[in-house]
C-alpha cells in the first residue's frame, strides 16, 4: 500500500474521532505528497524511497521548528510540533538505535578504508545510501565524525 493510500486510510478514523492532532498532521503529509506528485519534472508517482524522503523532510522541518520554539520559550507551539512529529513518524520505517548505527558505520569505515576526518565525505556518501530511511542524516554525521576522530 502506498503512502498516499495509508494516509487516506488513516484520515477517516481521525475525522470520526475528531482527533485534531492526527488530522492536522495527516493533512500536512497529504498536501506534501500532492505537491511532490505535481512538481515539475515528476512523472506523477512517487517511489517508496521518495515517500520516505518526503516523510523525513517533514519530520526534520518539525524538529527544527521544535528547537526554535523551545529556545524562544513557546511551549504552546513546541507541543504542536512534537505531536505532529509523533504522528508522522508512525509512517516511517523503524529507526536504528545509536549502537546499531555505530556498528554499521564502523563497518562502512572499514570497507571504504577511511582513516581520518578528511575521509568523512566518502563515508557519509556510502552510509547515507545504506541507512536511508533508517536514520536521520544529522545522527549519521555525528557518529561518522565521532568514529573518524578516534
Amino acid at each position: 500500500m502506498s503512502l498516499e493510500q495509508q494516509i487516506m486510510a488513516a484520515l477517516k478514523p481521525a475525522m470520526l474521532a475528531k482527533d485534531e492532532v492526527a488530522l492536522r498532521s495527516l493533512r500536512a503529509v497529504k498536501a506534501a505528497i500532492l505537491l511532490a506528485k505535481t512538481a515539475e519534472g515528476n512523472k506523477g508517482d512517487l517511489t517508496e524511497d521518495d515517500e520516505i524522503k518526503l516523510l523525513q523532510k517533514l519530520v526534520k522541518q518539525r524538529k527544527d521548528s521544535l528547537d526554535i520554539f523551545t529556545t524562544q520559550n513557546r511551549p504552546d507551539l513546541a507541543s504542536k510540533e512534537a505531536e505532529e512529529i509523533a504522528v508522522i513518524e508512525k509512517f516511517l520505517p523503524a529507526q536504528l538505535s545509536a549502537d546499531e548505527l555505530k556498528t554499521i558505520i564502523a563497518k562502512v569505515i572499514g570497507d571504504t578504508g577511511a582513516s581520518g576526518p578528511g575521509d568523512m565525505g566518502k563515508v557519509m556518501g556510502v552510509a547515507s545510501k545504506q541507512l536511508a530511511g533508517q536514520a536521520d542524516g544529522k545522527t549519521i554525521s555525528a557518529i561518522v565524525k565521532e568514529l573518524l576522530s578516534k
